[in-house]
């Protein structure tokens, strides 16, 4: 049976989980109980950290965002300081399965979960964040980019949890935009996703970022290099080239290979064709999200 720990420190919390062989954080436990109960997750020891003070705090930094560990993806999706300073992340995380989920679940549980069907994966690795990662040995730091290194597996080693995500402030010229195509039902995991940020570049160049979800046994980030002047659907058509080869689907009840692999195509599409800007540097449109927040 498994025994619960209901830690008040971070310092008590890591030593929790380097004492114990199979012992995991409990935050959110929207996935660890689903796990628990489908008979595929053998912890003997939980450590629930909601008595831990500070680890449920979202903060503007010179850089950015702080988000601590605990905070809910509801609120990622709610706060307007998220919504001003990395919308696609808050749009992101409002996409996530349903209210009831997302008001339970915490940031760090999710990606710490680690499924290839992830959505926020997709735009924090496009928004360059980052990832602490705390243990008694001390803390590092991993980008969000490395961070899913296998089939249902992080970065995160025996005795470590996720402490915090730092996200960098969203350029105010870049577009954005986040395609999430289902094929069983709009709560359900998708078939494929695709997070895409344009980034303004200098001398007229243009960075194309993709984040993919489900479309691997990892969340993929590629990115690339155009020209401001490239016309939309060549764009397109560069992203969708440079994708295909790292698109691997797993089969499920949601589709075969080659279904996802073509529903995977259709996301990168909407994605960068919806992030793609037109315009000079004295006429810039206003990023996708921003127009849909004043609306």
């Amino acid at each position: 049976m498994t025994a619960f720990h209901y830690a008040t420190t971070l310092e008590e919390t890591c030593a929790l989980l380097d004492d114990g062989e199979d012992t995991m954080v409990y935050g959110g436990g929207t996935a660890v109980q689903i796990l628990l109960k489908q008979g595929v997750l053998f912890a003997t020891d939980l450590v629930d950290i909601g008595g831990v003070a500070g680890l449920d705090q979202i903060e503007e930094t010179a850089k950015g965002l702080r988000v601590g560990p605990l905070v809910t993806l509801r609120r990622m999706e709610t706060s307007p300081v998220v919504q001003r300073v990395a919308p696609l992340a808050a749009e992101v995380y409002g996409r996530v399965a349903n209210p009831r989920v997302r008001n339970t679940a915490s940031v760090a549980g999710n990606i710490a979960h680690g499924d290839y069907r992830l959505d926020p994966p997709t735009a924090l690795m496009v928004l360059d964040a980052t990832v602490e990662i705390t243990s008694r040995r001390g803390s590092r730091k991993v980008p969000a980019r490395e961070f899913f290194v296998d089939f249902q597996q992080t970065a995160l080693e025996h005795g470590e949890l996720v402490t915090g995500i730092e996200i960098p402030k969203q350029p105010e010229s870049a577009g954005a935009h986040f395609a999430k195509l289902s094929s069983l039902a709009a709560n359900d995991w998708p078939a494929a996703s695709a997070a895409a940020l344009v980034v303004e570049g200098s001398r007229g160049k243009r960075e194309v970022r993709l984040g993919l979800g489900a479309l691997s046994h990892v969340p993929v980030f590629l990115q690339f290099e155009t020209t401001a002047d490239t016309p939309v659907d060549a764009v397109v058509e560069a992203a969708k080239d440079a994708a295909s080869p790292l698109l691997e689907p797993i089969p499920d009840v949601r589709g075969s290979s080659d279904y996802k692999r073509r529903l995977g195509l259709v996301a990168v599409e909407e994605a960068v064709r919806n992030s793609w800007k037109e315009g000079s540097d004295d006429d810039r449109r206003t990023s996708f999200f921003g127009r849909r927040r004043r609306r």
